[in-house]
């Protein structure tokens, strides 16, 4: 397969970081673009000079132009019916995260790639970061030691109006997703159980809850802690969160920005002094160019992406364990 043809699905802000890596490689075309409101459309093929045909029904696009491929960048409630028509119509689908807004939505769309044998990718960008990957390879190559503690911390305060401000869990099922699953690649563990504690603090201006803190038992008996809010104002983080894991010989760190590093402790006494372990040096296209750029090679390679559904249902079972805790007030297991 090359030359894929592709119909970009949801024309709002999301979409243009896609349309951009997308028109910038000559293996990959948008060919069409769906949207239920035309004039949206319409801005977003001028926004992106774009000159192709737009359609307000996705069944109808897909009839007409016979894509290889559906570029689902539309809101997170459309995902299921968007990804779900695209395969059942025989394409692939390179979607946003998440996949699925419920569990009972992901485990439909994981049958239907299943039964269609087309390929479900999401977009989790944070993977191709030069600072991820270090984190990763400290801890692959066993700087320090055993893991056994994971946190991150995550806080901005995010001013995006519009739909974001109307969603119930908007954290966690809109933005913590990425800095669940850079836990899961950094580590090589995937959760067993969540505890969580949402809310909001004062003064958010998210109707849903916009804060939480959040304890993952992993595989093998670490714990991986999560603290976030998207209404934190002043002293913000980067995007990407502030990292320390902590292992049997020593602990890892990364602040988001700069490159990565462990501390090991070396000699005797009480607070030992420590060596320094500077990260390999990561090349590679990094944020969504990486991705797209993975996902489309895999597709025209005839393989799965490593951002298959498959594999993010793991991460994406993460964040909906976690709102089913602080539903509950009690520790629950991931589902997917």
């Amino acid at each position: 397969m090359s030359n894929l043809r592709a119909i970009l699905a949801g024309c709002g802000n999301m979409g243009n970081g896609w349309c951009r890596v997308v028109k910038s490689r000559d293996d990959i075309a948008i060919v069409a673009l769906v949207d239920v409101n035309p004039e949206a459309a319409s801005a977003f093929a001028a926004r992106n000079s774009l000159t192709v045909p737009h359609y307000v029904s996705l069944a109808e696009a897909l009839a007409a132009e016979q894509p290889d491929v559906v570029l689902d960048t539309a809101v997170p409630e459309a995902r299921r019916a968007i990804a779900g028509t695209a395969m059942e119509a025989g394409c692939h689908v390179l979607s946003e995260k998440p996949f699925a807004t419920s569990v009972a939505e992901a485990r439909e769309l994981l049958d239907i790639a299943e039964h269609t044998g087309k390929t479900h990718a999401v977009m989790q960008n944070r993977r191709y970061l030069a600072g991820t990957r270090g984190m990763r390879q400290l801890i692959a190559d066993g700087v320090i030691g055993e893991v056994g503690m994971i946190c991150s911390d995550f806080f901005l305060g995010a001013h995006f109006g519009g739909f974001r401000d109307e969603m119930a869990n908007v954290l966690l099922l809109d933005m913590a997703i990425h800095t669940f699953d850079q836990a899961r690649f950094m580590s090589g563990m995937d959760a067993a159980t969540a505890f969580c504690d949402e809310f909001n603090l004062p003064g958010s201006w998210y109707r849903g809850n916009a804060s939480a803190l959040v304890v993952f038992e992993m595989a093998g008996g670490a714990r991986y802690c999560y603290r976030g809010s998207w209404s934190a104002e002043g002293a913000r983080t980067s995007w990407e969160a502030e990292w320390r894991v902590i292992g049997s010989r020593g602990t890892a760190i990364w602040n988001g920005v700069d490159a990565p590093y462990a501390e090991v402790p070396e000699g005797n006494g009480f607070l030992r002094s420590c060596r320094r372990v500077e990260a390999g040096d990561w090349q590679g296209p990094e944020g969504h160019a990486g991705c797209i750029d993975e996902m489309v090679t895999a597709l025209i390679n005839g393989e799965q992406p490593m951002t298959c559904s498959r594999d993010n249902a793991k991460s994406l079972g993460m964040v909906l364990a976690a709102i089913e805790s602080a539903d509950l007030g009690r520790v629950v297991p991931t589902r997917l």
